[in-house]
């Protein structure tokens, strides 16, 4: 038997009754993700909306708020203490132009926000225990040729590996090259269960493999390290085509608060993104980030976080990546090039 076929589900019947009464539509995008109308995130809808809500986004991958006009910082951080565990996790730096701390204003005139931010494959916060819950994007300006960001379910990201890289990669485990904390490769997502794929491309130090016991055996190598990022990379990469794709390139439009459950799917800033404002038309993008119910830990007996500066855990000889800082491990040619 060939390797079944990925697929991102359709809406809840019974969550879509319960938004229904209540006036709000949800139209899908095609292949994931949804659109939001009949909903003001200024105001804050009763709790069965936001769990009907949460669970699409677990389901679907992400949501977009159309209509929202131009939040206020303030309204954009009420907004987003919507989800999860309702309260801010914000750990990056605050431009002079941001309107709230909690806003991360990203931009493609490093006057006006923050360049260069995201350009492969990731989860934001991954440097944290309790990777971000939910993350939010606000377009304040819409540059006139276009800025997007593309989005992949990595639930059916899984289910388009084969069996045999199924089984091996639920045996590994990504250390963190900045704070060393420690996540599997492969999770069970936290509200849909769904199995799911989980790897940075940009702040990756080491990869631990366990043994068939679920025991840390070794650390992978350069060459294995390089195969598995160029698979991952890859294979987010190859949801955008095929008969059941998983990946969308998504444009923003005037209004659009777009929230993602940051378990359920990867995300990166498409070049065009970051090109220069003058050529491409100013965007401006704001960010907020969600703190998370529970921790993202590794399976037991494996710590939480180990030391990336320090020694090899596995032994001062017993080989394997294992690098501390920055980016972490240079899987892209191109990035190997540049130091």
């Amino acid at each position: 038997m060939g390797t079944p076929m990925c697929r991102v589900p359709f809406f809840d019947e019974g969550r879509m009754g319960i938004l229904e009464a209540h006036g709000i539509r949800l139209e899908k995008l095609e292949p994931l993700g949804a659109t939001v109308r009949g909903l003001d995130l200024r105001k804050t809808p009763p709790s069965p909306v936001l769990e009907a809500l949460e669970a699409e986004m677990a389901s679907r991958g992400f949501l977009v708020f159309k209509d929202q006009g131009v939040l206020s910082g303030d309204e954009q951080v009420r907004a987003s203490e919507l989800w999860g565990a309702q309260e801010m996790h914000s750990t990056h730096g605050v431009h002079p132009k941001a309107p709230n701390q909690h806003i991360f204003r990203l931009s493609n005139d490093r006057s006006v926000g923050i360049n260069g931010v995201g350009p492969q494959w990731h989860n934001d916060g991954s440097f944290e225990r309790a990777v971000f819950s939910h993350v939010g994007y606000h377009i304040i300006r819409v540059p006139e040729n276009g800025g997007a960001t593309s989005f992949c379910h990595q639930g059916a990201a899984f289910d388009a590996l084969s069996a045999s890289e199924q089984e091996q990669w639920q045996r590994l485990v990504s250390v963190n090259s900045n704070s060393g904390v420690l996540h599997p490769v492969v999770h069970a997502h936290p509200i849909s269960g769904r199995k799911s794929v989980y790897l940075h491309l940009g702040m990756t130090g080491a990869v631990i493999m366990l043994d068939e016991t679920g025991k840390p055996a070794r650390l992978l190598d350069d060459d294995e390290m390089a195969a598995l990022f160029n698979r991952y990379n890859d294979l987010l990469n190859a949801g955008f085509d095929g008969p059941e794709p998983y990946s969308i390139k998504y444009e923003y439009e005037e209004g659009d608060m777009v929230f993602i459950d940051n378990l359920a799917i990867a995300h990166k800033a498409m070049p065009e993104a970051h090109a220069p404002a003058g050529a491409q038309g100013l965007r401006i993008l704001h960010r907020t980030t969600i703190k998370a119910r529970q921790n993202f830990d590794p399976p037991p007996p494996l710590p939480h976080s180990l030391n990336v500066y320090g020694p090899n855990p596995f032994g001062r000889d017993a080989g394997g990546v294992w690098i501390g800082g920055g980016i972490g491990f240079r899987w892209d040619e191109n990035i190997r090039m540049q130091n």
